[in-house]
């Protein structure tokens, strides 16, 4: 999980937008966005440690690629997140950041922002 809230905001505040909704996509299969806490890295590392659990890299899967764990954990974490802005500054909670989530990697990615 690598935090991006400073670039997305970068971003936003290239684009020059005062109010609006930025849109943040990540067109990977298995890779992932979430908010969540970015004042604590402990947080992330519990995160990571329990999806694991949930989803086991290896665990009897039948897709040839050996990276359906990766798959499932995307669809569990979304492909997507919306977040307001207001006075050119996403509106996030005090201890809230943007997450790319990497689940088969590492590899080249690309996230895509749509200031609206």
């Amino acid at each position: 999980m690598v935090d991006i809230t400073s670039k997305i905001q970068d971003i936003v505040r290239e684009e020059g937008k005062k109010s609006g909704i930025c849109q943040i996509f990540v067109p990977h299969t298995t890779a992932g966005i979430t908010i969540n806490e970015n004042a604590d890295p402990d947080v992330v590392d519990d995160i990571l440690m329990q999806i694991n659990k949930i989803v086991p890299f290896e665990d009897g899967y039948k897709h040839f690629e050996g990276n359906s764990a990766a798959h499932i954990k995307a669809s569990m974490f979304g492909f997507s997140q919306q977040v307001i802005i207001e006075n050119a500054r996403l509106v996030l909670g005090q201890w809230q950041g943007i997450y790319f989530c990497e689940f088969d990697g590492p590899r080249n990615r690309e996230v895509y922002v749509k200031v609206i």
